[in-house]
């Protein structure tokens, strides 16, 4: 039996208005006092930080962050880093403030990623999003071919926030894969109206030739 939740942690939070995916690479400007304590201690003690996704309230997922690189350090403290994304959890309680600090924290729950997806599955996957790409002439920006997994694909194909959120939440890769299958069959046909119809504007008033019906 696979177990979905590894074990868990007490993680100070940075709460965000994204979804960050497991792999991903955000970089962020910290200038508020809180997350400049946040982050020195990250820093300091070489420990990760917890980004609960906030969309009219905080929810229950979010991502586990590691402080990469300290690119910039102005003289009032502010900062620009770069962090990378490690992995999702569920969040088991919420303190405004973390015991001693300015920060808010958490106990969290670690999501496992089982990767157990087929190749038939992916190879559907990728085709999809290549038909995507195309119809919204992303080509040169974004080589389907480059990605390996669903997050890679997720931030690059149009999900909106709520749809990254479900995302976040499925330890499977199959299921995340399945759901992006799913998103990209309602989106296709969509778009290939909507550049349709914009073609028929851009035909309107101009000199058409038609061929002759028979009746």
């Amino acid at each position: 039996m696979t177990r979905f939740f590894m074990h868990t942690d007490y993680l100070p939070f940075f709460p965000l208005k994204l979804v960050a995916f497991p792999g991903e690479q955000l970089n962020l400007h910290i200038f508020e006092p809180r997350y400049k304590q946040l982050i020195n201690e990250c820093v300091v003690e070489e420990k990760t930080f917890g980004i609960p996704v906030f969309h009219e309230k905080i929810l229950d997922y979010g991502s586990e962050m590691e402080v990469v690189e300290v690119v910039k350090q102005y003289s009032g403290g502010e900062m620009d880093i770069f962090t990378k994304c490690v992995g999702a959890f569920k969040m088991k309680n919420f303190d405004e403030k973390a015991p001693g600090k300015l920060y808010a924290g958490g106990q969290i729950e670690r999501l496992a990623n089982v990767v157990d997806h087929t190749d038939g599955q992916w190879t559907e996957l990728r085709t999809l999003a290549k038909e995507l790409v195309q119809l919204i002439h992303m080509e040169k920006e974004l080589d389907i071919d480059l990605m390996t997994d669903s997050f890679q694909l997720a931030h690059k194909l149009g999900l909106s926030l709520e749809q990254e959120y479900d995302m976040l939440q499925m330890p499977s890769e199959a299921q995340r894969q399945q759901y992006m299958i799913n998103h990209m069959r309602l989106a296709i046909p969509i778009i290939k109206e909507m550049e349709g119809a914009k073609e028929r504007i851009r035909m309107n008033g101009h000199f058409q030739h038609h061929d002759p019906l028979n009746f």
